[in-house]
């Protein structure tokens, strides 16, 4: 077991956490949470003999074999699959002294090799690593490209799937969700409940947590507390505890009340629809959520929007893609006030192309796409982020947007935001993933958009801004489109799902809760398929799957080489990125003496920041043709 003895750690003259006195038996599966810098990732530092303790013991099995995800990757010329068969250390170990004694020539240490192999499973762990990358959303055919081909995103997704693929006593995910779509969300939440060793998991998915963990370590306030039950049990549990603060229990019946306000309003409005039923429940769910965040640093709402045409956007028969490539074709849509629509579907399926075209970044091939002429769009992606001002503060970036507004106002604003005090007035270059992605999300609220496009706002936040946006979100007047991993964001912010698959766009029929079994019946769908064509050995089946893979590769190569451009040029972007960021941390650098090196740091910054922004975005373009290009030649 994990024991935790009266330990101390501390990062320089800061103590991260002390008194901690727990114990975490084997089989078991705990959830980590706690604000930014509370030392969550330094607990799994220390579990891995990293870091040591100021005080006290921590103590676990010596032969426990742990297991955990790669921060980085490098340009590998191997096979992904090959890199993935890399996290059983054992069966690779094996594997070398089995072709060492086949070529000396040493039979009896090849049957005791055979022997050992068969008893770790070794015969089936090519099928094991290929079931991770397919789970994980890996496209057939991925499995023996090299793993240097593979855009960032997609090489932490092939670090997890190393990670799963150790045969572990003890398993560390630091967010093993960012970077994944729903859809492998649902699948690694299926593997984790089946992991038979213990769990250690930091997370910021409060559903994703609820389905995995059975307790939950809580860092606040430079203690760490073990607590039994999943997330919600723990936010009932630490709600009870604040409670009992008369001037925290203020603000649970304040929150409460708003919550409960709107669960009547909606009621009253779609009290029959099997999606509007489903949002009810996790609503009256969220009465016990309120008050495990009452004491949040982010509070802030949507106000009413200027102007309120209606229709806000129709779609007549559109089609869209890039170049000759069409992802999407015969779409109708229209997006009237009040609508709140999520959007369903397997990565690759378009569901970030039609969010792009919904704000205009993306011309129709063909059909209309016609906005009001009154429609203000607020949209949010990653590339919004990455183009922020290096060299200016939250509070620069809002003047920008409005000139004439007084600086108390823009400065209260920023504060439900989480920037308050001097950090209203840094420059965003040093600022984390999440950092950034709440001085966007202000940006757009304080536009008072009509229409509001998100394609997953919740990457690099933690708990409590998700929870301020989902609340935001439930009074937002406006009509909104919405792509998320994060199913509570989606429950509770959404009355209407649509499901992009296959190159249309139509209603999803049931409800969230529906959707992985749908998932489920694809994959048994796209299993007997596989195995139908698997059973075809004719000479002319196989010259046809030839030419087929012969055709896709030869489609596939422009795309490659373009994609692999991008990917070298961020790669050198990126590290000079890290670098001017580390300079412009130094608090030195912004004294007086000196200015102006201070100056050319951040127009050097702006500069390689913009390039960065150039080189993901034709990265992108090129990753999605791929993609679909892919799909539509093997379907």
């Amino acid at each position: 077991m994990l024991h935790f003895d009266n330990i101390c750690l501390r990062r320089g003259p800061r103590i991260l956490f002390e008194g901690v006195s727990f114990q975490i038996h084997p089989g078991q599966k705990v959830g980590v949470t706690g604000a930014n810098g509370t030392g969550k990732s330094s607990l799994f530092s220390l579990i891995r003999g990293e870091l040591q303790t100021d005080e006290g013991n921590l103590s676990l099995p010596p032969d426990w074999v742990i297991a955990h995800v790669a921060q980085e990757t490098v340009a590998d010329p191997r096979p992904a699959i090959e890199f993935v068969l890399d996290g059983d250390a054992e069966f690779r170990q094996v594997e070398k002294d089995l072709a060492g004694a086949e070529a000396g020539g040493d039979g009896h240490a090849v049957g005791l090799l055979h022997g050992r192999l068969d008893s770790i499973g070794g015969y089936s762990a090519r099928s094991r690593a290929g079931q991770l990358l397919h789970g994980l959303g890996f496209a057939p055919g991925d499995e023996n490209r090299p793993v240097a081909e593979f855009s960032g995103g997609w090489r932490v997704r092939l670090n997890l799937a190393q990670a799963l693929m150790c045969r572990s006593d003890l398993l560390l995910l630091d967010e093993p969700t960012n970077h994944l779509d729903l859809d492998a969300v649902i699948w690694v939440e299926n593997w984790l409940r089946d992991y038979p060793g213990t769990l250690l998991m930091i997370s910021h998915d409060r559903e994703f947590l609820d389905s995995v963990v059975e307790h939950v370590a809580h860092i606040e306030g430079q203690k760490m507390a073990l607590y039994t039950g999943n997330y919600s049990a723990f936010e009932r549990q630490r709600a009870a505890r604040l409670a009992g603060q008369q001037a925290e229990y203020v603000k649970q019946q304040r929150e409460i009340a708003h919550m409960r306000s709107y669960v009547d309003r909606f009621r009253a409005k779609a009290s029959k629809a099997r999606q509007a039923q489903s949002r009810l429940k996790a609503l009256e769910r969220m009465e016990l959520i309120a008050p495990a965040h009452v004491d949040s640093p982010f509070h802030f709402s949507f106000k009413k929007p200027d102007k309120a045409p209606d229709p806000l956007l129709q779609l007549e028969s559109a089609s869209v893609g890039y170049k000759d490539l069409t992802v999407l074709s015969g779409t109708n849509l229209t997006l009237g006030q009040g609508d709140r629509v999520g959007l369903l579907g397997p990565n690759g399926a378009g569901k970030s192309t039609l969010i792009k075209f919904i704000a205009g970044e993306l011309q129709a091939q063909a059909g209309k796409r016609m906005p009001a002429k009154d429609a203000l769009i607020g949209y949010f992606a990653q590339h919004q982020v990455d183009q922020l001002d290096p060299g200016g503060s939250p509070l620069e970036h809002l003047q920008r947007l409005d000139p004439k507004a007084r600086e108390q106002e823009l400065r209260n604003f920023l504060g439900g935001f989480g920037f308050i005090g001097e950090q209203a007035l840094m420059p965003t270059a040093p600022f984390s993933g999440g950092e950034k992605s709440r001085l966007v999300l202000a940006m757009l609220v304080y536009q008072r958009p009509n229409l509001l496009l998100l394609d997953e706002p919740t990457n690099h936040l933690d708990l409590e801004m998700r929870q301020a946006l989902a609340m935001a979100l439930q009074d937002f007047q406006g009509a909104m489109v919405l792509v998320s991993h994060d199913r509570h964001l989606l429950r509770v912010s959404c009355d209407k799902l649509l499901l992009v698959h296959g190159g249309a766009v139509g209603e999803f029929p049931g409800s969230l809760d529906d959707y992985p079994k749908w998932l489920a019946d694809r994959d048994r769908f796209e299993q007997a398929v596989f195995e139908k064509s698997s059973g075809e050995h004719t000479a002319t089946a196989r010259k046809e799957r030839k030419r087929q893979e012969a055709e896709l590769r030869k489609a596939l190569e422009p795309l490659r080489k373009q994609v692999q451009k991008a990917e070298r040029e961020m790669e050198t972007l990126h590290a000079r990125q890290s670098e001017l960021e580390q300079v412009l941390a130094q608090p030195e650098i912004y004294e007086d003496a000196n200015r102006d090196q201070l100056k050319r740091l951040l127009a050097e910054k702006a500069e390689v920041d913009r390039f960065c922004g150039q080189a993901e975005e034709r990265w992108m373009i090129a990753s999605e043709e791929m993609e679909s290009l892919k799909a539509s030649l093997v379907n």
